[in-house]
């Protein structure tokens, strides 16, 4: 990734930004609640924590064929996602409580999903919050060389198939944090000293990410072994439940920013970028099935991105109420609010954006 400092434009002199904030802090005021999380956030983290427990204790307690076993690691994974969505995202981010200690705990979720909270607030609440959409920057829409997602990154021959093959890889997010991601970002990461609040001593890091990553193996590998499984029907039931989890996580991420309308700017010579950070954020950030409420109960809200790259501080169970306020805003000040109206119709345009991507740059 790119060391080189950017900054992003302090000249807004319409003031989007601080109208759409007072707008938004108004809103809670008058209705006198919190930015946090509620009971029905906390409704939703236990819904999301049985599902993703309950189906593998019915699976080690509970004699049953083998079809049944790997359609159950499937809920799982599904569980596995939806506690990533709605209960470690936000508390990662602080809004799931007003507690910090609540916050903490629930973000160290990431652990049961095979993540770390070092690496990922880093990845997520700092380089990819910070500099969305932004070639070498935003660790997001950097895959390597085995997926371009922007136009900025350098074109390779298997890129012409990616439009084939991306969705397949999707699948592999989890499994990599997993065995690989976090060892590399925790060298980079610490190499670079970059951290979100307090910079961690890199022994401390070290520590807490192999002591973790042993738990987390012996969660759902040892364990079922113990429990008379062959190794085989393990691998299998592992690779299942993140399968399932990667595909759905990285689905939902690449709609958010991975599409035709949302754009991939880069700084001049001087790393100054052309726009304020928010209204960045409007031109590199899209929505999709805003009123499909399946959608906003299952993502974590994550359907509004819109509304998270602009307020991450605040809990998804707000962003549906905030949403009309933020697209009403950005129209008055005729910036993009980009959205997709339904789930399927934003998959196709992802789709068609990997198609575009995926042409060697003097054909696109």
């Amino acid at each position: 990734m790119n060391d080189k400092a950017l900054s992003f434009s302090r000249k807004d002199p319409a003031k989007f930004f601080k109208t759409l904030n007072k707008r938004v802090n108004d809103y809670f005021k008058e209705n006198e609640l919190k930015k946090t999380g509620n009971w029905k956030l906390y409704t939703k983290a236990i819904i999301m924590f049985l599902l993703f427990i309950a189906p593998i204790i019915l699976i080690l307690t509970v004699d049953m064929p083998g079809w049944a076993q790997i359609l159950g690691m499937a809920f799982v994974g599904f569980g596995m996602a939806g506690v990533g969505m709605n209960v470690m995202h936000d508390a990662n981010h602080g809004s799931f409580s007003s507690k910090k200690w609540v916050n903490k705990l629930m973000g160290s979720s990431i652990c049961l999903l095979a993540g770390n909270d070092y690496n990922w607030k880093v990845q997520h609440n700092v380089l990819h919050h910070t500099y969305t959409n932004i070639q070498g920057h935003d660790e997001d829409i950097d895959a390597g060389r085995i997926i371009r997602f922007s136009k900025h990154a350098k074109w390779y021959r298997i890129h012409k198939y990616q439009k084939y093959y991306a969705f397949f890889l999707y699948g592999f997010l989890t499994v990599n944090w997993a065995i690989t991601t976090d060892f590399t970002q925790t060298y980079r990461y610490l190499k670079r000293r970059l951290a979100y609040g307090k910079y961690p001593n890199p022994a401390s890091q070290w520590t807490k990410l192999i002591i973790g990553k042993i738990l987390y193996y012996c969660v759902w590998i040892v364990i079922p072994l113990l429990a008379g499984f062959a190794w085989w029907e393990v691998l299998i039931g592992f690779l299942v439940m993140h399968y399932t989890a990667g595909i759905i996580l990285s689905v939902i991420f690449q709609l958010a920013h991975v599409m035709p309308n949302t754009d991939m700017p880069m700084p001049d010579e001087q790393g100054n970028m052309k726009n304020t950070w928010a209204i960045h954020q409007l031109f590199t950030t899209s929505n999709f099935s805003p009123k499909n409420w399946f959608a906003e109960f299952y993502t974590g809200g994550l359907n509004r991105q819109v509304e998270h790259h602009l307020f991450a501080n605040i809990s998804h169970i707000h962003y549906s109420k905030i949403a009309k306020i933020v697209k009403e805003t950005a129209n008055e000040f005729s910036l993009p609010y980009n959205e997709y109206n339904s789930f399927l119709h934003a998959v196709g345009e992802h789709y068609n954006q990997l198609k575009v991507l995926g042409k060697k740059p003097n054909l696109a």
